[in-house]
Formats: structure tokens, C-alpha cells, sequence
């Protein structure tokens, strides 16, 4: 597992403290998912029936994991409601959605924007965290809502809580970027930085700890889970 590094000013963003001392039975675990494959169309989109296959993996192994699952989260676009849907169904919890989970930006929200021009708006913003686009958010802005979520949540649920986050890979990546260090992500991938919009593929697993103090990740968009066999109903 690997902590947050020590606090420090990044442009806008603070990054969270380094825990010294791990509180007893304080910690709170997310499992951060991105969302099932999508149809591959402009807009709010839902998934492909190959998405659905994994999305039914991902709700089972869940449910039949050690954790008791206390809350589901997803973003408000249609990929991550289906994704999270199944998921929600499978663990027996409501589905809930909140707009701080919502994609950097989506193709579709910028009128007449054609997808050559969306990659390269997304590249930039990538390369420059600061860069506010057109349509949607920097990558420094989606990871300050989406860090604004997970602190809100850790003074919500109590300690021992397992709460699941459907969203994107994007924000996924954004989160992580602007909250640890390049040297700890490098840890979990060489090049972590350069290669973020490669790393996290859908219904990808990360397993996020927060133990009181600071926020440490125990494991990195596995997808072990996908290649079970599905359970039938």
C-alpha cells in the first residue's frame, strides 16, 4: 500500500497530509471503478452488452468479496448509472449519483465538436492540468471535486466502511495525479504519468484506504475479477 505524500500547494490544489500514525479501526476503503465498455457514439451513451457482462463480474465479485458494501456512488452519465446499476442490485444498497463524479468532459458536450477535436481538447488538458477547456473541466478541477466527494464521504460513513465510486477512468487518473506523488505512482506503473489515459480500463478495480489521516492505495485498476466465471441467476 502506499500513502499520500506530505501536504503541499500544486497550483489551486493541496495535496493531502501523510499519516504518521495509522488511527485504530479508522479506515474507510473505496473501490474506485470505471464504468462498463460504452457504445462508442457522441453523448451520454450507455454500455454495450460486453459491458454488461463485465458490469454482472464486477457487482459479483463484490458481493461475494469479505467486504459488506455500504454505499454506491456513481457519476450522473449514463455509462456509469448502468455500470453502477448492476453493482447497486447485486450488494443490495440504493444507487446513489453525484455530479462530482462526472467525466473531465464528455464527447457530445460541446456542440458540433467532432471526436478528432475532443481527443485533442482531452490531450491537452492532460499535458497541462491547469488548462481549462471549452466545455467541462481542467484535470486539476475534476480531481479537487472529485477529492471535495471522498472527504465529504469520510465524515459521513463511519470507520470500517466500504464504499463503492463508479465514475471514469479519466477522473480516476485525474484524482490520483494531482493527489500523490509521480514517484509513488510510479510504483504502479513505470511511466504513470505519461501513460494515465492508458491505465485504467473499464470496470478496472482500484482500491483506495483512507486511514484516518491521509488516503493510501492497496491496489492499482485490477482486473482479476473480470476473468472469473460469471455466477447465473
Amino acid at each position: 500500500m502506499v500513502r499520500t505524500e506530505k501536504s503541499r500547494q500544486a497550483g489551486s490544489s493541496t495535496r493531502l497530509a501523510e499519516s504518521r500514525v495509522s488511527k485504530p479501526n479508522s479506515n474507510i476503503r473505496f473501490f474506485l471503478i470505471r464504468h462498463a465498455i460504452k457504445q462508442k457514439e457522441i453523448g451520454d451513451v450507455p454500455i454495450t452488452p460486453a459491458g454488461m457482462e463485465q458490469a454482472k463480474l464486477t457487482a459479483q465479485y463484490l458481493s461475494r468479496s469479505p467486504w459488506s458494501i455500504d454505499a454506491v456512488i456513481s457519476s450522473p452519465l449514463r455509462r456509469a448509472v448502468e455500470t453502477a446499476h448492476y453493482i447497486a442490485a447485486e450488494v443490495k444498497v440504493p444507487l446513489i449519483r453525484d455530479n462530482r463524479l462526472r467525466e473531465r468532459a464528455n464527447w457530445g458536450d460541446l456542440p458540433e465538436q467532432t471526436f478528432q477535436e475532443f481527443v485533442e481538447m482531452w490531450e491537452k488538458c492532460t499535458r497541462e492540468p491547469d488548462y481549462i477547456p471549452p466545455v467541462g473541466d481542467s484535470a486539476r478541477q475534476a480531481s479537487e471535486r472529485m477529492s471535495s466527494l471522498l472527504l465529504e464521504l469520510v465524515n459521513t460513513y463511519p470507520p470500517g466502511s466500504q464504499v463503492v465510486i463508479v465514475t471514469h477512468g479519466g477522473l480516476i487518473t485525474d484524482f490520483l495525479v494531482n493527489t500523490f506523488s509521480e514517484a509513488v505512482l510510479n510504483q504502479f506503473h513505470p511511466s504513470f504519468i505519461a501513460e494515465q489515459s492508458n491505465l485504467v480500463s473499464e470496470c478496472a478495480i482500484t482500491k483506495l484506504n483512507y486511514d484516518g489521516e491521509s488516503f493510501v492505495i492497496e491496489d492499482f485498476a485490477s482486473v482479476d475479477h473480470l476473468s472469473a466465471p460469471r455466477r447465473e441467476a
